[in-house]
């Protein structure tokens, strides 16, 4: 009984955790820095948006790194905000991921694929050196507001596999 019900609050807590599980379907998107980068910093929601946290997470890079688009998807910006070179990608479902401190090497309004090169990766992102800083955000509609996500969230994750419990 009491395995049952860890198992089962497990289960609830990895559902509740990714809220983009619910509108990203699996496989289609990857990590957009190959080899698959470390995480150097994770995803640290504010409370509210105009609040302190980690909007998106830190990926270790190199200079000149060629950066990917994580998913299928048009982009949307190709410029600099605060004096950092930024890209940003709008994927079926309402998601936008971006992408700093990234050399543009598309357009906006070009369609990408998941994997293509969007980009290279440039020094300079605050607390890390060279990392790139990959976002993802909701764009709401409906009822729905902005909000912002965890981009690991995206990425496939091994299946979760549930083994019987044997009782002694």
């Amino acid at each position: 009984m009491f395995v049952t019900i860890l198992v089962g609050l497990a289960l609830v807590l990895v559902v509740y955790e990714n809220p983009v599980a619910a509108t990203a379907p699996t496989g289609q998107f990857d990590w957009p820095l190959q080899p698959r980068p470390s995480v150097l910093r994770r995803f640290d929601k504010p409370a509210q948006d105009w609040l302190p946290g980690h909007r998106g997470v830190d990926l270790s890079g190199a200079p000149g790194q060629p950066v990917l688009a994580a998913g299928d998807g048009i982009v949307v910006f190709a410029g600099t905000v605060a004096d950092k070179p930024v890209i940003s990608i709008d994927h079926p479902g309402g998601l936008r991921t971006t992408y700093e401190p990234v050399h543009a090497e598309v357009a906006v309004g070009r369609r990408v694929e998941r994997g293509s090169r969007i980009g290279t990766l440039e020094s300079g992102h605050e607390g890390c050196g060279t990392c790139l800083h990959w976002g993802l955000r909701s764009e709401g509609g409906g009822r729905r507001r902005r909000e912002y996500l965890d981009p690991l969230g995206l990425l496939r994750r091994s299946p979760l596999r549930l083994k019987p419990v044997t009782r002694s």
